[in-house]
């Protein structure tokens, strides 16, 4: 009987500790061999470290057998951009088989970001390997990014995620019913408490300071530079508000070094003790070392692994502008600015949250108006949230054209809704359309 090696993809510490909490709860079955296959995705590999180069990873390589690095595999490719060709998929099996020492090994592969490359592209590279996903983040919460071949979608065993929304039930691969399994948040705590561990001495931090978390949104083309900039000052004006007087700034690590200058520069003028963290650590690397008296980000992630396994206080900022500004309307950044906004508490005012018991009834009604295509089936949770939820509050999680397009309420006025269904109306829109534009010529 041949034996099984399962093949481990990350691509951000985060999510290589996610795995070895996984491992340590027994979430995997027992194989012969486990490799940790190392991806990275950054703009310009060459200059960024990978997660095995990083802090804090020593402890997490016991875990496997041998750690292998996809971006070498494939060079001079890129691991975001490069697919094999579907004739060509024998043969890179055949030579990453004998790369990695495979043999005829039965194969297992587990996966992150199962939508998008280097993911796609190590499941097309062995076809008949069955597949695990687990969730890096947030983004597990929304719908699948877009329509996944069959092929790989059917072979999905299970998803593994965090609770970082307690209770909340992702959406992720619904559509191919592949069921959701959480990794327990013991064996997650304790792995990040060997990453803790094994970093280096960090500067010396103030006791309980108010930690500011960057995102480097602006290379993402959600905000620009500047506005980016202004973002992190009102971070720190927003938690001197609030009666902290030492604030730790953890940057990005991909973002400019002017960010850093100008909250210096601020810090002067507000008399607040600043600490620029610039050693690349995870954000719970200084959850569990500094304690920081409050959270203060955007929609990180790290908000919520502070909220739900640290107990920590956190705000968000910013979160409103994006939601309108988030183009297409399907962008898999939508859900996890939406959990953001609807659940941590605002940082320049009081508004109040969503309601606990209403979360489920918003994430699927977000989730069918991304994707209805994909997650058609929710379409009468949909309708049903937006009759009887969509009010004043609630009502920017939405776009008005997006719902009118769809049919949906809070649309078009209801006694108008027979017409985007109707195609002699929609006939008679494009003909004054074009007389318009005949017009103004």
């Amino acid at each position: 009987m041949a034996s099984t090696t399962q093949i481990f993809c990350a691509s951000t510490l985060y999510g290589a500790a996610t795995l070895a909490a996984a491992l340590d709860a027994g979430c995997f079955p027992a194989a012969e061999r486990r490799l940790l296959l190392v991806c990275n995705n950054a703009t310009n590999p060459e200059t960024a470290p990978a997660l095995d180069e990083m802090p804090g990873f020593a402890p997490l390589r016991d875990r496997f057998d041998e750690v292998l690095s996809w971006n070498e595999a494939i060079s001079p490719f890129h691991p975001g951009a490069w697919t094999p060709r579907p004739d060509d998929v024998p043969l890179f099996e055949r030579y990453l088989r004998l790369l990695w020492g495979l043999g005829a090994d039965r194969v297992e592969i587990v996966l992150e970001s199962i939508q998008v490359n280097p993911a796609q592209a190590v499941a097309q590279v062995f076809p008949g390997a069955p597949i695990e996903v687990y969730a890096d983040g947030l983004m597990s919460y929304g719908p699948t990014r877009n329509k996944l071949d069959p092929l790989i979608g059917t072979r999905v065993r299970r998803l593994l995620h965090l609770d970082l929304v307690p209770g909340l039930v992702p959406l992720l691969l619904t559509e191919f019913e592949v069921p959701a399994r959480t990794v327990p948040a013991a064996a997650f705590l304790k792995v990040l408490g060997q990453v803790a561990d094994a970093v280096p001495e960090l500067p010396v931090l103030p006791d309980e300071p108010a930690l500011l978390l960057g995102q480097y949104l602006s290379a993402l083309d959600i905000m620009s530079a500047r506005e980016e900039e202004d973002l992190h000052v009102r971070m720190m004006r927003g938690a001197v508000a609030k009666g902290h007087r030492s604030v730790v700034f953890k940057p990005h690590p991909s973002a400019p070094a002017r960010y850093s200058r100008i909250l210096e520069t601020e810090a002067a003028k507000l008399g607040v003790d600043l600490t620029v963290l610039d050693v690349p650590v995870l954000a719970e690397v200084l959850f569990q070392k500094a304690r920081p008296a409050l959270v203060v980000g955007c929609f990180s992630t790290a908000l919520f692994t502070a909220s739900a396994f640290y107990d920590l206080p956190v705000a968000r900022i910013g979160t409103g502008p994006l939601l309108d500004r988030l183009t297409p309307y399907q962008n898999s950044n939508r859900v996890p600015v939406v959990l953001a906004d609807a659940l941590l508490a605002d940082l320049e005012d009081k508004e109040k949250t969503v309601a606990a018991d209403t979360l489920s009834g918003l994430l699927s009604a977000v989730g069918f108006v991304m994707q209805p295509q994909i997650l058609s089936g929710l379409r009468p949770e949909a309708e049903n949230y937006l009759r009887t939820r969509l009010g004043p509050r609630t009502q920017r999680y939405f776009k008005r054209k997006r719902l009118t397009s769809l049919g949906l309420p809070g649309g078009i006025p209801e006694r108008l809704a027979f017409l985007p269904h109707n195609s002699t109306a929609r006939r008679v829109v494009r003909r004054a359309k074009a007389l318009r534009k005949a017009i103004k010529r």
